[in-house]
């Protein structure tokens, strides 16, 4: 078999070609991008993205990462629309329009519905001044040097340029938006993200499943309750569920202990109120599942109390419930 070799060189040209690309983007975001960023703040329908070939591909990553931060996004193909599919457009969305050279002929051929329609357009090119550009309501330079194949031919720079610009315009708009860890979690149930933004609601052991007496329940009332509900704990609460104490499995083995060495009376003649911990650690049912993990591993506690804005019990959530998660 003949030997090839192979040029690293190359390989760490094509790398700095394409970084070097990135960065003269940097002093290039001016109040254009700002305007850009607006445009899409004030959608009042769907961003679409389109674009042909590669600029196709990155299209397609940029309404993905769009969607994903809370902008409802999709990618529409340029050949397709103007074979019927144009007519998903609204007047209220905004069409997000990628090309290098700015004269891609089938995009050209949407701009004139665009138009007729109303939809705002933001152009990503790498000529400004191309018919693409000059038909924008904000036209980003995205112009390359140079492409990192050694032809000077294979679209590489320039859709990293692109891919590029089309992030920093997603993580302004997640920023300006205010979007939260919990807004994210929403939309992301599922995979390694989904666990690591699952909440604790979703978790949690509520309505029956709560073990839960008054501060007057008799101790061995007390104990069968933790036993039906098998969480090692039960919560202590006055009317309305509100919660003023819990009673935990240490609990009593320190006053069954206490009991045995005659400093306190058997745990049996007492009641909950004498027995409990009050301002227990609790939680709250918007926090995320994995800062929860955390909070009752430095604590050393196996369950926790899910509790409303009034102190009343939600829920429970049991380590082993988020150790089954695998939220790392």
């Amino acid at each position: 078999m003949k030997t090839i070799d192979i040029d690293i060189a190359l390989a760490r040209k094509v790398l700095k070609t394409e970084a070097d690309a990135i960065t003269a983007l940097i002093e290039r975001l001016d109040e254009r991008f700002e305007n850009a960023v607006r445009i899409l703040l004030d959608c009042r329908g769907r961003v679409i993205v389109t674009g042909m070939g590669k600029s196709g591909i990155i299209a397609r990553k940029i309404a993905a990462t769009l969607s994903s931060t809370g902008t409802p996004s999709f990618f529409l193909h340029p050949a397709e629309a103007i074979h019927g599919d144009l007519g998903v457009v609204q007047g209220d969305d905004v069409i997000l329009a990628l090309s290098n050279s700015g004269e891609t002929e089938e995009l050209l051929r949407l701009l004139e519905t665009i138009k007729r329609l109303g939809a705002r357009m933001i152009a990503i090119t790498g000529d400004c001044t191309s018919t693409l550009g000059q038909a924008a309501d904000v036209a980003l330079d995205c112009m390359v040097s140079e492409e990192a194949c050694p032809m000077n031919l294979v679209p590489t720079a320039s859709t990293t340029a692109a891919l590029a610009l089309g992030d920093a315009l997603a993580m302004t708009l997640f920023d300006a938006k205010g979007f939260r860890r919990e807004d994210f979690a929403n939309i992301h149930p599922g995979g390694k993200i989904g666990k690591r933004l699952m909440r604790v609601d979703h978790l949690m052991h509520g309505g029956d499943q709560r073990p839960m007496v008054s501060a007057e329940t008799p101790m061995a009332d007390v104990m069968a309750e933790m036993s039906r509900k098998s969480f090692g704990m039960t919560c202590v609460v006055e009317p309305g569920d509100r919660l003023v104490g819990i009673i935990t499995d240490g609990d009593l083995r320190r006053h069954m202990l206490a009991a045995q060495q005659g400093t306190a009376p058997s745990i049996l003649e007492r009641r909950a109120g004498d027995v409990m911990t009050r301002n227990p650690v609790t939680v709250t049912r918007g926090m995320l599942a994995v800062e929860a993990l955390r909070l009752m591993e430095e604590r050393k506690i196996t369950s926790i109390v899910v509790v409303g804005a009034g102190q009343q019990v939600e829920g429970i959530v049991h380590l082993h419930d988020l150790w089954r998660t695998q939220l790392f």
